[in-house]
This record gives structure tokens, sequence and C-alpha cells, in this order.
């Protein structure tokens, strides 16, 4: 088996996060039964766009991205940075000083092998490296609040059908001494 790769991104892997961005994103919508609320899909994959430029502009020092690639195909990507207006919003600013982790995707045909879970344990090395105690999570989709309960248990924040009616998003605060256990 080829190893996968974690690393930084660099300039010239802009154009392929993009579309990773895109397909990803897409894919996501569609499993969750909204693909056709374009202009949120959009949204969110402008979002990712500049996220991964403010990375690039301030060397990874506003926001931290990190890469999987196996051989030259990216199949995941995680990121940490400031909390993001939702989160502040949704926790009326309890949260606006906890590094949010997001950016968390993993390419749908190597979902469910342990991807996100390497891109994770590399994201919190370095967010010990810098001192950071804890960090916050967030998501409104149902397939993702799946996998985030399993693995760090009922949320801090649930807000009931938030996005429509049995969409409801969900914010964890976690510490990194616990999930590095």
């Amino acid at each position: 088996m080829i190893p996968i790769t974690i690393k930084r991104p660099t300039i010239d892997d802009v154009d392929l996060l993009h579309d990773f961005f895109k397909l990803v994103i897409t894919d996501t919508f569609q499993k969750e039964g909204i693909k056709d609320q374009t202009g949120d899909l959009l949204a969110e994959i402008e979002t990712k766009k500049r996220y991964l430029a403010i990375d690039l502009e301030s060397n990874g020092e506003e926001r931290y991205f990190l890469i999987a690639k196996l051989e030259d195909l990216i199949i995941g990507t995680i990121e940490f940075g400031p909390s993001s207006a939702l989160i502040c919003q949704c926790t009326n600013d309890q949260l606006k000083d906890v590094k949010e982790v997001g950016t968390i995707f993993v390419h749908p045909h190597y979902q469910q092998r342990g991807i996100g879970s390497l891109l994770l344990k590399e994201i919190y090395k370095e967010m010990d490296k810098r001192g950071v105690e804890a960090f916050c999570l967030d998501s409104g989709y149902v397939h993702a609040q799946l996998v985030w309960k399993k693995k760090f248990g009922t949320p801090d924040y649930i807000f009931k059908d938030y996005w429509d009616i049995g969409y409801d998003h969900m914010i964890w605060k976690l510490s990194i001494r616990e999930v590095r256990k």
C-alpha cells in the first residue's frame, strides 16, 4: 500500500484543493439531501477557499491547514483557526476566543478508513505545540454529526432545527489533553 502523506499545503496545491473542496462539499450536500441549496453550497466552497488563502498569506499563523495525499491525489484536509461567526453567534460569544477545528474533509472514496482520525491527530500535535488547550468543532450535517457524536460524545450545544426541521446544528468544546489520550 502507498503511504499517505500529511503535509502543509503550498501554492502548488491551491487548484487541487479548490477542486477537492467542490467535490467533497457537493458530495456532502447530495448525501444530506440538500443538493438543491446551491447558494449555501457555493458559499461553503468559497469560505473554504478564503480560509486556505488566509493560511497561505499568513504562513499558517491565522489559519493552519494540513492535507492528506495519496501520491498526487488529495484525499483529506483539516484546518484550525479562529471560531467562525456562526459559532460565536450561536454561543453568544462564549467560544469567541477558542480555536475552531474545521474543514475536516475526506474524499468520498476514502471515507471510513481512518484518514479523518489521522488528520485530527496531526492537528492536535500542532495545536498542542502552539499552547492551544481547547478547541471547538461544529457541524450542521447529519452524517458528520453521527461521526462526531461517536468520537466526542454529546455536543456541548445543540440548536434544534437550526437549518430546517430535522437539521440541527451542534457544537463541541474539547480539551486537547482529553482528545490526545
